[in-house]
């Protein structure tokens, strides 16, 4: 019944056009800030997911290594446990630490990387090699993937390079004073090839041979830097990491995907949601055409709400019908909303509308529409229109009734 009295009231014609005009200003203004927050979000969604895709093609699913110090020994009989955890697909034993490079008279310093033959199993990277082939060679005849963008800066064609590279590396165990340069180790590498995953990984990043990386260290072959692992269904549940951790203890760190990049993930969170608080609060502002609408309804509607008083409508019913009337253009230019920014999602899909500058897998801004966005936006709109109409509402409510003869 109020919805009935809120519609016939939206759609008569009004005295004054200027109810008329405000009146759609205020559901344009919905409209226009239901779409922007709708297809904002939906492009931190997408962005979201793209960021997720490239790291996921280097970062494995968990990854546990040491609370302090830069090398673990774990015993043989818990890495086969560990291999016999429901949902683990398989791990890999990595060393990373920082190295220079050298082809000809180029140097660069780099993250040296050592693998076992697991690694190419447990994440993407075999599936993002640019040039050449995914090979890392033995302990004693190493070889480097190299990182796009380190190929480049060496100057190098990594898969037909002829002569090989210089790699630097400091031992563990400190220096000497009294022989400065056995800290140093250094040795011949060639290069197998080249990948491309995203600018943090290809500038920075070579993969080589296990061995080799503990030779040159000068480390033992049961130590490691850490074990990198990969989960059936690529999602790491609570129970699983806690199965983990009961299983290697308190002097181990065990990560997710998301831990391993907390900061970037945690920011990304952080600039949506300012975001969204941002484009909300434009939304308030706009929504205070709907107050000036409602309170020049309310005047208009003047001998309306005596009639329905002297039939026994009390001030509750009166203001929920102005509530209603709120409700009523919230939810048309809500609805309206939903709808454009559904479209130009669509577009922005099909047609690239917006491109994405950068060197990245797509050449446009990606987005995702989530049910998520639309019940946060939805439940938004309702709040502030239920704030904007309810002064004119109590306005109405509270009218003194009065008879005329």
């Amino acid at each position: 019944m109020k919805f009935l009295f809120a519609w016939r009231y939206f759609k008569a014609k009004k005295s004054t056009n200027a109810i008329n005009i405000i009146s759609w200003v205020s559901v344009s203004a919905i409209i226009l800030g239901t779409a922007s927050l709708i297809v904002v979000l939906s492009v931190f969604n997408g962005l979201e997911q793209l960021v997720r895709s490239l790291y996921s093609s280097f970062y494995t699913d968990v990854r546990i290594s040491p609370v302090s110090g830069k090398f673990m020994q774990v015993p043989y009989t818990r890495l086969l446990k560990l291999k016999q955890t429901d949902g683990i697909l398989g791990y890999s034993l990595t060393i990373e630490d920082q190295a220079l490079l050298q082809y000809n008279n180029n140097l660069q310093p780099v993250m040296l990387k050592g693998v076992d033959e697991n690694y190419r199993n447990i994440n993407g990277l075999s599936k993002n090699i640019s040039k050449g082939d995914y090979l890392v060679g033995t302990p004693d005849r190493p070889a480097a993937i190299l990182g796009s963008g380190i190929e480049y800066s060496l100057d190098i064609e990594s898969d037909r390079a002829i002569a090989p590279m210089m790699v630097y590396l400091f031992r563990s165990g400190g220096i000497n004073p009294a022989d400065p340069e056995s800290a140093v180790h250094s040795e011949a590498i060639v290069s197998s090839g080249a990948f491309r995953i995203q600018q943090d990984f290809d500038d920075h990043y070579v993969i080589t041979n296990l061995g080799f990386m503990q030779r040159m260290l000068g480390i033992d072959s049961n130590q490691y830097g850490a074990i990198e692992i990969a989960v059936r269904g690529g999602s790491v549940s609570r129970e699983l990491k806690s199965k983990l951790q009961d299983l290697f203890g308190k002097g181990f760190l065990v990560q997710t995907r998301d831990e391993q990049n907390q900061t970037l993930f945690g920011v990304m969170k952080m600039e949506k949601w300012v975001i969204y608080a941002v484009l909300t609060l434009i939304l308030i502002v706009a929504a205070f055409n709907m107050v000036g609408a409602l309170t020049m309804l309310v005047l208009e509607k003047k001998k309306d709400i005596q009639v329905l008083k002297a039939m026994g409508a009390d001030n509750r019913f009166i203001q929920q019908i102005f509530l209603s009337e709120g409700i009523l253009l919230g939810i048309l230019g809500g609805g309206i909303g939903f709808g454009l920014a559904i479209l130009l999602c669509w577009m922005q899909v099909h047609f690239k509308l917006v491109p994405l500058q950068g060197n990245f897998l797509i050449d446009y801004y990606p987005v995702k529409l989530i049910p998520g966005d639309f019940m946060l936006v939805g439940s938004t709109i309702l709040i502030v229109v239920l704030l904007a109409s309810w002064l004119p509402a109590r306005k109405a409510a509270l009218q003194p009734f009065e008879l005329k003869s």
